[in-house]
């Protein structure tokens, strides 16, 4: 079973290599096509009398400027696509939702941040679940998780991660002052089952009553769980489905990518203290010399 597990891995990565090799190929391909175009319309428009065929000549011109826009973006395209690319960048991702400062306009900014992700979301055709969501008094968020499912959805979302600010004049403010809001988005890719295995020691789960605005039970039974992981101190609370079981299922999902995600921040951190301390090492060795 070991045997077989590793060579489906083992397929899996040549997969996305031969994945990788054929998107730049198509971009390269699409390149030399642009560059055979260019030719043959700069061949004629050399060949056009600027003064007898006015017309053609323009004509001609005009498609020069667009051959030569088209050029640039593809020229962009081979180049991102020779890029070195995060393993994690092909995964689905969920995606938190906190107003920062502003009070109830940071929570309407939060809200106008969750729509523009589901309106991105349906643009690209991934699947945008909401898992927890709540309201404000005033129809903004004080917090939601989503889900994104989809091909590439943490390598297009992932820059967006980190605190977002808007200046702008609220609907309620009467006098027309300018007022400036924050909100956060957190990314997480998806952990599989490989990346990351939660120790049940290192676990603390609470059931309890689901509660609606207000604090008002809107379930009778404890349906919803709090999962704590206690070596980082991480909390995930669900409540959104009736069912205890599935609650606790989505929490572990979630919690796994935010540990996932810290061990990668962890290590990136370590990654890149030790260059630093690298090249520190380097300066002092030139200086001697």
């Amino acid at each position: 079973l070991i045997e077989i597990g590793l060579a489906q891995e083992k397929r899996k990565e040549y997969v996305k290599q031969l994945q990788l090799i054929q998107e730049v190929s198509q971009h390269f391909q699409i390149l030399l096509e642009i560059l055979e175009k260019e030719k043959e319309v700069r061949e004629l428009f050399e060949t056009i009398p600027k003064v007898e065929e006015k017309e053609l000549y323009d004509l001609a011109s005009q498609e020069l400027e667009e051959i030569k826009i088209k050029l640039l973006k593809q020229e962009k395209d081979v180049l991102v696509s020779l890029l070195t690319k995060d393993s994690l960048d092909s995964r689905s991702a969920f995606i938190e939702f906190r107003p920062g400062t502003g009070g109830s306009e940071a929570q309407l900014f939060a809200l106008d941040m969750f729509n523009m992700i589901k309106a991105y979301a349906e643009l690209k055709n991934w699947k945008f679940e909401v898992i927890e969501i709540s309201y404000s008094e005033v129809g903004g968020i004080r917090d939601a998780t989503v889900m994104l499912q989809g091909e590439g959805v943490f390598g297009k979302l992932k820059f967006e991660s980190g605190v977002h600010r808007v200046q702008r004049v609220p609907e309620t403010e009467s006098q027309g002052r300018v007022h400036t809001s924050t909100m956060t988005l957190a990314v997480l890719a998806e952990a599989d089952e490989v990346d990351i295995d939660l120790n049940e020691k290192d676990l603390r789960i609470d059931v309890y009553r689901s509660s609606g605005a207000g604090g008002q039970s809107v379930n009778k039974t404890e349906s919803a769980v709090r999962i704590t992981h206690l070596p980082s101190g991480l909390v995930v609370a669900i409540q959104d489905e009736r069912s205890q079981h599935k609650n606790k299922a989505r929490a572990l999902q979630i919690l796994k990518a935010k540990v996932f995600n810290l061990e990668r921040e962890k290590l990136a951190q370590e990654r890149q203290n030790a260059r630093t301390q690298q090249i520190g090492s380097e300066l002092q060795i030139i200086e001697l010399d």
